[in-house]
Protein backbone atom coordinates (compact mmCIF):
# COMPACT_ATOMS: atom_id res chain seq x y z
CA UNK A 1 0.00 0.00 0.00
CA UNK A 2 2.06 3.16 -1.45
CA UNK A 3 1.26 6.52 -0.22
CA UNK A 4 -1.33 8.08 -3.40
CA UNK A 5 -0.26 12.04 -2.93
CA UNK A 6 -3.08 12.61 -5.72
CA UNK A 7 -5.34 11.03 -4.07
CA UNK A 8 -4.97 12.84 -1.39
CA UNK A 9 -4.88 16.30 -3.67
CA UNK A 10 -7.94 15.08 -5.36
CA UNK A 11 -9.99 14.26 -1.99
CA UNK A 12 -9.31 17.95 -0.98
CA UNK A 13 -11.25 19.21 -4.17
CA UNK A 14 -14.14 16.67 -4.53
CA UNK A 15 -15.91 13.79 -2.90
CA UNK A 16 -14.42 11.05 -5.24
CA UNK A 17 -15.80 7.97 -6.56
CA UNK A 18 -14.21 5.14 -5.75
CA UNK A 19 -14.30 0.72 -6.25
CA UNK A 20 -14.12 -1.13 -4.08
CA UNK A 21 -11.07 -2.59 -5.42
CA UNK A 22 -9.48 0.95 -5.92
CA UNK A 23 -10.37 1.44 -1.78
CA UNK A 24 -8.18 -1.51 -1.17
CA UNK A 25 -5.16 -0.05 -2.59
CA UNK A 26 -5.40 3.14 -0.32
CA UNK A 27 -3.16 4.36 2.17
CA UNK A 28 -5.11 5.48 5.68
CA UNK A 29 -4.30 9.06 5.01
CA UNK A 30 -6.37 8.54 1.34
CA UNK A 31 -8.86 6.24 3.23
CA UNK A 32 -9.44 8.95 6.01
CA UNK A 33 -9.59 12.45 3.78
CA UNK A 34 -12.49 10.70 1.44
CA UNK A 35 -14.19 8.93 4.94
CA UNK A 36 -14.47 12.97 6.36
CA UNK A 37 -15.71 14.12 3.27
CA UNK A 38 -12.29 16.09 3.33
CA UNK A 39 -13.62 18.72 0.35
CA UNK A 40 -15.75 19.59 2.82
CA UNK A 41 -13.57 20.78 5.16
CA UNK A 42 -11.95 24.01 3.28
CA UNK A 43 -15.25 25.66 5.08
CA UNK A 44 -14.19 24.94 8.33
CA UNK A 45 -10.28 25.99 7.55
CA UNK A 46 -12.04 29.24 6.50
CA UNK A 47 -13.69 30.02 9.05
CA UNK A 48 -10.40 29.83 11.30
CA UNK A 49 -8.50 31.59 9.02
CA UNK A 50 -11.15 34.49 8.85
CA UNK A 51 -10.66 34.80 12.61
CA UNK A 52 -6.99 34.53 12.73
CA UNK A 53 -7.00 37.67 9.98
CA UNK A 54 -9.82 39.84 12.47
CA UNK A 55 -6.90 39.29 14.98
CA UNK A 56 -4.64 40.05 12.66
CA UNK A 57 -5.99 43.57 11.36
CA UNK A 58 -6.47 44.57 15.13
CA UNK A 59 -2.88 43.98 15.93
CA UNK A 60 -3.13 40.56 17.77
CA UNK A 61 -2.30 37.41 15.48
CA UNK A 62 -0.73 34.63 16.84
CA UNK A 63 0.45 31.93 14.90
CA UNK A 64 0.89 28.87 16.48
CA UNK A 65 -2.31 29.81 18.37
CA UNK A 66 -4.14 29.61 15.06
CA UNK A 67 -2.49 26.58 13.86
CA UNK A 68 -3.67 24.88 16.87
CA UNK A 69 -7.51 26.47 16.68
CA UNK A 70 -7.69 26.10 12.84
CA UNK A 71 -6.25 22.23 13.55
CA UNK A 72 -8.66 21.23 15.95
CA UNK A 73 -11.33 22.87 14.45
CA UNK A 74 -11.15 20.97 10.97
CA UNK A 75 -10.46 17.88 13.12
CA UNK A 76 -13.68 18.64 14.79
CA UNK A 77 -15.78 18.72 11.27
CA UNK A 78 -14.16 15.68 10.21
CA UNK A 79 -15.09 13.64 13.32
CA UNK A 80 -18.66 15.32 12.81
CA UNK A 81 -18.59 13.74 9.02
CA UNK A 82 -17.53 10.18 10.59
CA UNK A 83 -20.35 10.31 13.27
CA UNK A 84 -23.04 11.41 10.96
CA UNK A 85 -22.43 8.87 8.66
CA UNK A 86 -22.17 6.19 11.51
CA UNK A 87 -25.67 7.45 13.58
CA UNK A 88 -27.09 7.39 10.01
CA UNK A 89 -25.39 4.16 8.85
CA UNK A 90 -27.33 2.69 12.29
CA UNK A 91 -30.49 4.37 12.59
CA UNK A 92 -30.87 2.79 8.80
CA UNK A 93 -31.40 6.05 6.98
CA UNK A 94 -28.58 5.25 4.45
CA UNK A 95 -30.38 1.72 3.41
CA UNK A 96 -31.50 1.39 -0.38
CA UNK A 97 -29.67 3.68 -2.43
CA UNK A 98 -30.30 6.74 -0.21
CA UNK A 99 -28.81 10.52 -1.07
CA UNK A 100 -25.80 9.81 0.86
CA UNK A 101 -24.20 7.13 -0.94
CA UNK A 102 -25.10 8.36 -4.75
CA UNK A 103 -22.41 11.07 -3.99
CA UNK A 104 -19.68 10.09 -2.72
CA UNK A 105 -18.65 6.47 -0.41
CA UNK A 106 -20.36 5.47 2.15
CA UNK A 107 -17.67 3.56 3.83
CA UNK A 108 -20.08 1.89 6.09
CA UNK A 109 -22.91 1.38 3.62
CA UNK A 110 -20.90 0.24 0.98
CA UNK A 111 -18.85 -1.74 3.04
CA UNK A 112 -15.89 -0.51 2.39
CA UNK A 113 -14.71 -0.22 6.12
CA UNK A 114 -16.22 -2.12 9.44
CA UNK A 115 -17.92 -0.43 12.23
CA UNK A 116 -14.86 -0.73 14.39
CA UNK A 117 -12.91 0.41 11.70
CA UNK A 118 -14.62 3.66 11.63
CA UNK A 119 -14.27 4.03 15.19
CA UNK A 120 -11.41 3.65 15.67
CA UNK A 121 -10.98 6.86 12.48
CA UNK A 122 -13.36 8.55 14.47
CA UNK A 123 -11.68 7.85 18.11
CA UNK A 124 -8.22 9.33 16.56
CA UNK A 125 -9.78 12.40 15.36
CA UNK A 126 -11.71 13.13 18.21
CA UNK A 127 -8.70 12.45 20.46
CA UNK A 128 -6.43 14.94 18.41
CA UNK A 129 -8.96 17.70 18.35
CA UNK A 130 -9.69 17.07 21.89
CA UNK A 131 -6.11 17.92 22.76
CA UNK A 132 -5.93 21.04 20.82
CA UNK A 133 -8.98 22.40 22.49
CA UNK A 134 -8.23 21.02 26.26
CA UNK A 135 -4.91 23.01 25.27
CA UNK A 136 -6.48 26.08 24.28
CA UNK A 137 -8.83 25.75 26.95
CA UNK A 138 -5.88 25.73 29.50
CA UNK A 139 -4.22 29.02 27.52
CA UNK A 140 -7.31 31.28 27.77
CA UNK A 141 -9.60 29.74 30.71
CA UNK A 142 -13.34 29.15 31.21
CA UNK A 143 -14.93 30.65 28.22
CA UNK A 144 -12.71 28.49 26.19
CA UNK A 145 -14.34 25.74 28.07
CA UNK A 146 -17.45 27.04 26.88
CA UNK A 147 -17.25 27.45 23.12
CA UNK A 148 -15.57 23.50 23.16
CA UNK A 149 -18.42 22.03 25.17
CA UNK A 150 -20.50 24.12 22.65
CA UNK A 151 -18.39 22.61 19.32
CA UNK A 152 -18.59 18.89 21.27
CA UNK A 153 -22.71 19.46 21.79
CA UNK A 154 -22.47 20.51 17.97
CA UNK A 155 -20.16 17.44 16.53
CA UNK A 156 -22.26 14.72 18.71
CA UNK A 157 -26.32 16.11 18.20
CA UNK A 158 -25.83 17.86 14.58
CA UNK A 159 -26.96 14.68 12.84
CA UNK A 160 -29.36 13.53 15.74
CA UNK A 161 -31.72 15.28 17.09
CA UNK A 162 -31.34 18.19 15.37
CA UNK A 163 -30.64 17.55 11.46
CA UNK A 164 -33.90 15.22 12.42
CA UNK A 165 -35.97 18.92 13.67
CA UNK A 166 -35.41 21.36 11.61
CA UNK A 167 -32.96 22.90 13.49
CA UNK A 168 -29.50 21.77 11.39
CA UNK A 169 -29.39 24.79 9.00
CA UNK A 170 -29.30 27.18 12.27
CA UNK A 171 -26.64 25.14 14.21
CA UNK A 172 -24.88 25.32 10.88
CA UNK A 173 -24.87 29.34 10.52
CA UNK A 174 -24.03 29.11 14.52
CA UNK A 175 -21.22 27.14 14.16
CA UNK A 176 -19.34 28.74 11.01
CA UNK A 177 -20.10 32.26 12.54
CA UNK A 178 -20.04 32.74 16.21
CA UNK A 179 -18.28 29.75 16.83
CA UNK A 180 -15.92 28.96 14.69
CA UNK A 181 -14.84 32.76 13.86
CA UNK A 182 -15.58 34.08 17.14
CA UNK A 183 -14.08 31.75 19.02
CA UNK A 184 -10.54 31.30 17.13
CA UNK A 185 -10.94 35.30 17.54
CA UNK A 186 -11.02 34.67 20.93
CA UNK A 187 -8.32 32.55 21.35
CA UNK A 188 -5.96 34.02 19.27
CA UNK A 189 -6.90 37.25 20.97
CA UNK A 190 -7.68 36.28 24.74
CA UNK A 191 -10.78 38.78 23.91
CA UNK A 192 -14.29 38.01 22.94
CA UNK A 193 -15.48 40.11 20.29
CA UNK A 194 -19.36 40.76 18.92
CA UNK A 195 -17.76 42.59 15.90
CA UNK A 196 -15.13 40.02 15.16
CA UNK A 197 -18.52 37.82 15.21
CA UNK A 198 -20.42 40.13 12.87
CA UNK A 199 -17.91 40.60 10.39
CA UNK A 200 -17.17 37.00 10.02
CA UNK A 201 -21.55 36.42 9.49
CA UNK A 202 -21.68 37.19 5.74
CA UNK A 203 -19.12 34.45 5.65
CA UNK A 204 -20.95 31.85 7.99
CA UNK A 205 -24.14 32.42 5.46
CA UNK A 206 -22.25 30.37 3.02
CA UNK A 207 -21.65 27.00 4.79
CA UNK A 208 -25.32 27.65 5.42
CA UNK A 209 -26.80 28.00 2.04
CA UNK A 210 -24.85 24.57 1.28
CA UNK A 211 -26.23 22.36 3.57
CA UNK A 212 -29.28 24.41 2.99
CA UNK A 213 -28.67 22.92 -0.57
CA UNK A 214 -28.35 19.71 0.37
CA UNK A 215 -30.95 19.31 2.36
CA UNK A 216 -33.20 20.68 -0.49
CA UNK A 217 -31.74 18.06 -2.96
CA UNK A 218 -32.30 15.14 -0.71
CA UNK A 219 -35.32 16.40 0.61
CA UNK A 220 -37.76 13.48 -1.01
CA UNK A 221 -35.92 10.83 0.42
CA UNK A 222 -35.34 12.87 3.59
CA UNK A 223 -39.66 13.21 3.95
CA UNK A 224 -39.11 9.04 3.61
CA UNK A 225 -37.17 8.23 5.87
CA UNK A 226 -38.74 11.09 8.48
CA UNK A 227 -35.65 13.05 8.46
CA UNK A 228 -37.19 16.77 9.01
CA UNK A 229 -34.39 19.25 7.84
CA UNK A 230 -35.84 22.56 7.30
CA UNK A 231 -36.73 22.36 3.79
CA UNK A 232 -38.98 19.47 4.53
CA UNK A 233 -40.68 21.34 7.02
CA UNK A 234 -41.01 24.63 4.57
CA UNK A 235 -41.48 22.98 1.45
CA UNK A 236 -38.83 23.19 -1.82
CA UNK A 237 -39.78 26.51 -3.16
CA UNK A 238 -39.96 28.12 0.35
CA UNK A 239 -36.25 26.87 1.04
CA UNK A 240 -34.74 27.83 -2.13
CA UNK A 241 -35.81 31.19 -2.01
CA UNK A 242 -34.49 31.40 1.47
CA UNK A 243 -31.07 30.46 -0.45
CA UNK A 244 -31.19 33.63 -2.13
CA UNK A 245 -32.00 35.58 0.45
CA UNK A 246 -28.97 34.23 2.14
CA UNK A 247 -27.04 34.75 -0.85
CA UNK A 248 -28.03 38.30 -1.18
CA UNK A 249 -27.22 38.86 2.98
CA UNK A 250 -23.58 37.48 2.16
CA UNK A 251 -22.64 40.59 0.05
CA UNK A 252 -25.40 43.34 1.84
CA UNK A 253 -23.52 42.86 5.21
CA UNK A 254 -20.35 43.39 3.54
CA UNK A 255 -21.34 46.41 2.08
CA UNK A 256 -22.58 47.84 5.07
CA UNK A 257 -19.81 46.90 7.12
CA UNK A 258 -17.29 48.91 4.42
CA UNK A 259 -20.01 52.14 4.85
CA UNK A 260 -19.80 52.03 8.48
CA UNK A 261 -16.19 51.99 8.00
CA UNK A 262 -15.34 48.58 9.89
CA UNK A 263 -14.08 47.49 6.69
CA UNK A 264 -11.89 48.93 4.41
CA UNK A 265 -12.97 49.24 0.87
CA UNK A 266 -10.85 46.15 0.02
CA UNK A 267 -13.54 43.88 1.06
CA UNK A 268 -15.51 45.30 -1.40
CA UNK A 269 -13.22 42.41 -3.56
CA UNK A 270 -16.05 40.03 -2.81
CA UNK A 271 -18.27 40.95 -4.95
CA UNK A 272 -16.23 39.75 -7.97
CA UNK A 273 -17.82 36.15 -6.97
CA UNK A 274 -20.98 37.89 -8.57
CA UNK A 275 -19.21 36.59 -11.83
CA UNK A 276 -20.08 33.42 -10.64
CA UNK A 277 -23.39 33.59 -9.24
CA UNK A 278 -25.71 33.07 -12.49
CA UNK A 279 -26.18 29.83 -12.65
CA UNK A 280 -26.25 29.39 -9.16
CA UNK A 281 -29.22 32.31 -8.85
CA UNK A 282 -30.84 30.53 -12.23
CA UNK A 283 -30.63 26.88 -10.48
CA UNK A 284 -31.88 28.07 -7.32
CA UNK A 285 -35.13 29.83 -9.40
CA UNK A 286 -36.51 26.48 -10.55
CA UNK A 287 -37.25 23.21 -8.79
CA UNK A 288 -34.61 20.47 -9.00
CA UNK A 289 -35.17 18.20 -12.23
CA UNK A 290 -36.07 14.57 -11.83
CA UNK A 291 -33.49 13.58 -13.61
CA UNK A 292 -29.75 15.03 -14.78
CA UNK A 293 -29.86 17.06 -17.66
CA UNK A 294 -27.16 15.97 -19.77
CA UNK A 295 -24.74 18.90 -19.09
CA UNK A 296 -24.64 18.36 -15.82
CA UNK A 297 -24.23 14.82 -15.53
CA UNK A 298 -20.75 15.12 -14.03
CA UNK A 299 -22.37 16.76 -10.51
CA UNK A 300 -25.36 14.65 -10.40
CA UNK A 301 -27.21 13.50 -7.78
CA UNK A 302 -25.72 16.97 -6.15
CA UNK A 303 -27.60 20.04 -7.82
CA UNK A 304 -28.14 22.59 -5.33
CA UNK A 305 -25.28 21.77 -3.11
CA UNK A 306 -23.22 21.64 -6.00
CA UNK A 307 -24.23 25.14 -6.96
CA UNK A 308 -23.71 26.44 -3.68
CA UNK A 309 -20.77 24.88 -2.58
CA UNK A 310 -19.33 26.12 -6.30
CA UNK A 311 -20.38 29.78 -5.35
CA UNK A 312 -19.26 30.16 -1.88
CA UNK A 313 -15.84 28.70 -2.52
CA UNK A 314 -15.36 31.36 -4.55
CA UNK A 315 -17.00 33.98 -2.58
CA UNK A 316 -14.43 32.36 0.49
CA UNK A 317 -11.51 32.53 -1.04
CA UNK A 318 -12.03 36.38 -2.50
CA UNK A 319 -13.35 37.15 1.35
CA UNK A 320 -10.05 36.22 2.42
CA UNK A 321 -8.14 37.87 -0.32
CA UNK A 322 -10.15 40.94 1.04
CA UNK A 323 -9.16 40.44 4.68
CA UNK A 324 -5.43 39.86 4.06
CA UNK A 325 -5.37 43.69 1.94
CA UNK A 326 -7.92 45.01 5.00
CA UNK A 327 -5.70 44.04 7.53
CA UNK A 328 -2.61 45.46 5.47
CA UNK A 329 -4.59 48.44 4.52
CA UNK A 330 -5.96 49.18 8.59
CA UNK A 331 -2.17 48.85 9.65
CA UNK A 332 -0.44 51.11 7.49
CA UNK A 333 -3.44 53.58 7.74
CA UNK A 334 -2.89 53.22 11.60
CA UNK A 335 0.51 53.63 11.64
Amino acid sequence: MSVNVGMWMKALQVIPRITREEWEKLDVISRWLISTRAAVLIMTFTSATIGGLLAARDGKFNLVLWLLVALGLVLAHALNNLLNDLTDYERGIDENNYFRAQYGPHPLQQGLMTRKQLLTYAAVTGALALAAGLYLVFLRGWLALVLLALGAFFVFFYTYPLKYIGLGEAAVLLVWGPLMIGGSYFVITGEWSWMAVLAGLPYALGPTTVIYGKHIDKLDADRQKGVRTLPVIIGEKAARASVRVMIVLMYALVAVLVLVGYFTPAMLIVFFALRYLPETWKMLGSPRPSEPPAERKDIWPLWFVAANFYHNRVYGMLFLLGLIADAILRNILLK
